[in-house]
């Protein structure tokens, strides 16, 4: 398929696809969603508090630094193709995925730091990204309140034959007032309420349906909100305060339908959504717009877990509930999780 160019992009550009099976079996075969890659063994699992004792810690992403209760956490983001198109808020969005990531976990963030891999200092081009790129971190930092190595941004270039693009990699770390309280993403019972927090927008840009499926390779950035993105975080905390929460999991690679596929396969639990009718079925499985995030909530709990986020003026949406294995979206079966297939 020819390229678009990204100033002319629209999503009515691309055909909305009929049957999902085709979307999500050729997908699901990408090598960088390994995850949930039915064809190799490289996903990692979950971080499961049970589990976690002082032996596993550092595997499991999770250290002391002395003998107090309180542990760090760590995460690292990279992106150089999104870079390419508007550093500025690039530099933004990878900071605020690391932030989703760590606050998800249960953790505080406090610090990054960011290096800057393949620059060519004799290009103009490459100084106006790196400027661009700084100040996106630097008001990033600012708005979650990070600590940012003293605002310095390590570099490297090495000559290579080929062109190796920039590439920005964000290095956050979280603080963990207790490990014993450490929140996972997996699914835990059937039965428990979906719930997406944010808002879905008509939005493919960028993602890696439009990229794959599609072969687009040129599109706008998704959508992203740095000031609305602070006030999730800040709700999300919340929430997990008051142990509203079961899982949570910010919506990332491969959008709404791979992130439920990622929280249900550890414990082969399914589920059963219904998508927004006001938004194209593709975006809402697919788009990787910002801002949103996966919680699974007890029946107990949802009306609490709602009136708390209505209060605070953040929009929520109640998906449908976790299934015994079978995944089902608009009352289609699309399959079976402990089947090793979807479809």
């Amino acid at each position: 398929m020819a390229e678009i160019e990204t100033e002319m992009f629209t999503i009515d550009q691309v055909p909305e696809p009929t049957d999902l099976r085709n979307v999500i079996y050729s997908m699901v075969a990408m090598p960088h969603l390994s995850p949930v890659n039915l064809f190799n063994e490289f996903a990692s699992s979950a971080i499961d508090p049970t589990q976690v004792g002082k032996e596993d810690l550092f595997g499991a992403g999770v250290f002391h630094i002395d003998d107090s209760k309180i542990a760090f956490t760590q995460t690292i983001y990279s992106d150089h193709r999104r870079l390419a198109v508007d550093p500025f808020v690039a530099a933004q969005i990878i900071v605020a995925k690391a932030v989703r990531r760590l606050v998800c976990y249960g953790a505080e963030p406090v610090s990054m730091s960011a290096f800057l891999n393949n620059v060519e200092f004799a290009s103009p081009i490459a100084e106006e990204m790196v400027m661009a790129a700084r100040l996106g971190l630097e008001a990033a930092a600012a708005v979650f309140s990070l600590q940012f190595s003293n605002r310095k941004i390590f570099y490297d270039y090495s000559e290579h034959d080929g062109i190796l693009p920039p590439t920005l990699i964000v290095s956050l770390v979280g603080k963990l007032k207790d490990r014993d309280h450490i929140l996972t993403s997996k699914f835990k019972r059937k039965g428990h309420n979906i719930l997406l927090i944010g808002r879905s927008f008509n939005d493919i840009n960028a993602s890696e349906y439009l990229d794959h499926f599609h072969e687009i390779k040129e599109s706008p950035l998704m959508h992203f909100n740095l000031g609305f993105e602070n006030k999730l975080m800040g709700a999300l905390k919340e929430l997990i305060k008051r142990n509203l929460v079961e899982s949570a999991s910010p919506v990332g690679l491969g959008g709404l339908f791979f992130t439920l596929l990622r929280d249900a396969m550890p414990n082969e639990l399914g589920f059963d959504i219904t998508t927004d009718a006001e938004i194209r079925t593709d975006a809402f499985l697919f788009g990787e717009g910002m801002g949103r995030v996966v919680v699974t909530v007890t029946e107990e709990k949802e009306d609490e877990f709602v009136d708390f986020l209505y209060d605070l003026n953040i929009p929520v949406m109640t998906l449908g509930h976790i299934t015994k294995g079978e995944i089902r979206i608009d009352d289609q079966s699309l399959g079976f999780v402990d089947k090793g297939i979807v479809g």
